[in-house]
């Protein structure tokens, strides 16, 4: 099921020149004659002058597929003549002889002829075969149709599609478009539309993806093995934390270190002015969180109530309370139109925004002091259950899952994209894990101090490729989220730094909070760093400038 060769050069080989073949999905018709008939071509293995020559300095690039492939990507290009000459020149062809009278029998509707001319290529999966004869009678179908020979569609697709046992759900699908005309628009693929040259060019490309890529050279190849080179780059590189686009090809990608941000741009203390005082607590508040649409805020107090806010006025809207119990944490649903707050019984309650209580969870579901996230499609619930657990909750199949962990948990995060979660540690480390499928440990973070207070940490950066936490020694701390390495240690704070958060639309900007009463912004020391638009998890940040 490889690729087929032939044993005269380039120049004398029976095919249909790639030129003839743009010219034919364009609707005209082939100029050049095709001498023999296609049940006569036996597939053999594309010649080239090296045999398995390579290219390269490792050894490892097969000389006929890197031509091959520069070809095929001429060709895609526009490049005919170009393509045409790599050819000719270096004796190695884009397609055998073969393939390339399937491909002009294709264009031009020999149904019967390509079907032959498809047992002879040489492929010995025979559901390959099948699927593929499958694609080409399922057009001859639909163009008799067409040209309203309703008793030629239907032939066809007693003796020609259904004897293939195949996608039996489809031969019913053809079977309807006979009885009700109407129902044929319905059933039809996106390649069969109304022009029929275009329509046989789509079929030809769906042909592509079915058969071994040594036989037909993939659509856009070269493009696929450059732009995943880029990502392999991109991925490698330590402070990788700008926009994809700025990555060349003409060197190896390399960051400098000043991508990240480890400049103080703004140390905020008193010099911001006091907009609301809102007043109503009896006990400290323990969490606070803004609405997605930054209108709102809620506030709750330690075992108290939630009561919810208007952002402008400073008024009170809605407390939320439950006789006898007070309220640990509180947050937001990714459309604003409900809340979630972890009771001290354990439970997580749901909220109408009038104050009505929807649903509660009973069980070992949160601590008193916990933290609580909702994913942004709104269907897990994640909170603190144990002191060395933490619950998945997901709220449609009421199932549970459990990250268990050997330490005492301080805190989490989500990621944007709710495929991981961030874990803060009694014992100085914060582990990575992937919620996504099965719950895996990913990575692990060691170098920021804990002893006494609770540290939180955070994603952040381009692609959220970074992780940032404070530390009690007064320092920000920044790895790289992929390998784990600590890259930076930034100083400038003169106590403990209780929380960072990553500005997430701007990858070179973060902003830390600490004991000493300062909030800092830590920018490029350039001052160019580029925005890019992305959102948060069901929580707007407010970003200034600077």
């Amino acid at each position: 099921m490889g690729g087929v060769e032939d044993d005269e050069p380039a120049s004398k080989r029976m095919k249909l020149s790639s030129e003839a073949l743009i010219h034919l999905s364009n609707g005209s018709t082939v100029k050049e004659s095709i001498v023999g008939s296609s049940r006569d071509l036996m597939a053999r293995p594309l010649q080239s002058d090296g045999g398995e020559e390579v290219v390269g300095s490792k050894g490892v690039i097969k000389k006929v597929e890197f031509v091959r492939i520069i070809a095929k990507a001429l060709y895609s290009l526009g490049y005919i003549r170009s393509g045409a000459h790599l050819e000719e020149e270096s004796g190695i062809a884009l397609h055998s002889s073969i393939i390339n009278v399937f491909m002009r029998q294709v264009l031009e509707g020999d149904w019967d002829e390509s079907v032959a001319t498809l047992h002879n290529i040489g492929l010995t999966d025979e559901m390959i075969i099948k699927s593929a004869s499958f694609l080409i009678l399922e057009q001859k179908f639909f163009e008799f149709l067409d040209e309203e020979k309703v008793m030629d569609a239907l032939k066809t697709l007693r003796t020609e599609i259904s004897p293939l046992c195949i996608n039996h759900g489809r031969v019913r699908e053809l079977s309807l478009s006979i009885v009700s005309p109407s129902h044929c628009f319905t059933v039809r693929s996106p390649k069969q539309n109304t022009s029929r040259a275009r329509s046989r060019t789509k079929l030809l490309e769906e042909l592509q993806k079915l058969l071994p890529p040594t036989v037909m050279v993939p659509e856009r190849r070269l493009e696929h093995l450059v732009e995943q080179a880029l990502g392999l780059q991109r991925d490698a590189c330590m402070f990788h934390n700008s926009l994809d686009e700025e990555i060349s090809l003409f060197a190896d990608h390399q960051c400098a270190r000043d991508q990240i941000p480890s400049y103080a741009l703004q140390v905020d203390a008193n010099g911001i002015s006091l907009k609301h005082k809102l007043s109503g607590h009896q006990k400290p508040v323990s969490s606070v969180s803004w609405s997605p649409d930054d209108h709102q805020l809620l506030t709750c107090g330690v075992e108290e109530v939630v009561r919810r806010w208007d952002a402008s006025s400073g008024e009170c809207l809605s407390v939320y309370e439950k006789a006898g119990l007070g309220m640990v944490s509180c947050g937001w649903s990714p459309d604003g139109k409900w809340i979630f707050s972890g009771v001290n019984d354990k439970s997580i309650s749901l909220w109408e925004l009038d104050g009505r209580e929807l649903e509660c969870w009973k069980g070992q579901h949160t601590l008193k002091i916990s933290d609580l996230e909702i994913t942004s499609d709104g269907k897990q619930i994640i909170s603190i259950c144990r002191e060395t657990a933490i619950l998945l909750l997901d709220r449609e199949a009421k199932v549970e899952r459990f990250i268990e962990e050997d330490q005492t948990i301080t805190s989490f995060s989500l990621s944007r994209d709710n495929r991981f979660l961030l874990v803060n540690l009694l014992n100085q480390e914060i582990h990575l894990w992937s919620i996504e499928d099965d719950l895996k440990l990913v990575s692990k973070y060691r170098g920021h101090k804990r002893t006494r207070f609770i540290i939180r940490s955070c994603f952040g950066g381009l692609e959220q490729a970074f992780v940032a936490s404070g530390s009690e020694d007064s320092l920000v701390y920044i790895w790289h989220r992929g390998t784990g390495e600590l890259i930076e240690a930034l100083p400038g704070h003169s106590g403990a730094v209780n929380c960072v958060s990553w500005n997430p639309t701007n990858p070179h900007m973060l902003a830390s909070a600490s004991d000493d009463r300062t909030i800092r912004i830590w920018g490029l020391n350039n001052l160019s760093a580029k925005q890019k638009d992305t959102h948060g998890n069901g929580i707007h940040y407010c970003n200034g400038g600077t």
